[in-house]
């Protein structure tokens, strides 16, 4: 069972979220949030598995709250809905640690499936939003070092953080590199481990950023 809170400033967004997915068997919505600030103390009260964020709330924006909410121990992985397709809170979201970031006026189905996702430790982004992303950075003048962490990982284990941020699964990864599952999935949690990243997500922004993948060099499953 997945745990949801859902946190929205308005009440009938709340009410259609909570019908979506508890009508799922694996889904169960734990509690509502109407602010930032109700987000985070819900997350301490409740301890969902997934937080449904909005951006644009009283009190505490959706972004300061995820912030706060994915640097804390155990943190539960952040899905931000807006209806903003703007690329400032794409890059800010992701920076703050969110796990995915999904329009509002995706359908129900879209809504369902990123939770699953997102759930599964998988970072998720609307694909006009990922065009934007990749777009964005190749325009971006190539960074003087990267950062000193890098320095840690394997040639192994540089080789599966390019081939995350260039959108592919475990599975697709360890097809790609001729390995079990079970291998990729122990080289991404060391990478994590090495770089102090919340999850798939973070792997993406910190690659770009980096230069460790250029914008246009995406891996092929």
């Amino acid at each position: 069972m997945i745990r949801v809170l859902i946190a929205d400033d308005q009440e009938l967004v709340r009410t259609g979220f909570r019908v979506i997915l508890n009508a799922e068997p694996d889904l169960e919505v734990v509690g509502e949030a109407g602010d930032g600030r109700e987000a985070i103390e819900a997350v301490q009260a409740l301890r969902p598995d997934i937080v449904l964020m909005d951006i644009r709330m009283p009190n505490l924006d959706g972004i300061e709250a995820t912030r706060r909410i994915a640097t804390a121990p155990g943190s539960p992985r952040v899905l931000i809905l807006t209806t903003f397709d703007l690329d400032e809170y794409v890059y800010e979201a992701l920076r703050a640690g969110a796990s995915g970031f999904l329009l509002k006026d995706a359908g129900a189905d879209e809504l369902l499936h990123a939770v699953r996702v997102v759930a599964a430790g998988e970072a998720l982004l609307a694909p006009s939003i990922t065009r934007r992303l990749i777009e964005d950075y190749a325009h971006r003048p190539p960074p003087r070092e990267r950062p000193a962490a890098l320095a840690e990982l394997t040639p192994r284990e540089l080789e599966v953080l390019r081939l995350v941020a260039g959108g592919l699964s475990n599975a697709d990864i360890a097809r790609q590199l001729v390995v079990g599952d079970a291998t990729v999935k122990t080289h991404v949690a060391r990478i994590f481990a090495k770089l102090d990243l919340h999850d798939r997500a973070q792997a993406v922004v910190l690659a770009y950023e980096s230069g460790l993948v250029q914008p246009g060099a995406a891996a092929s499953t």
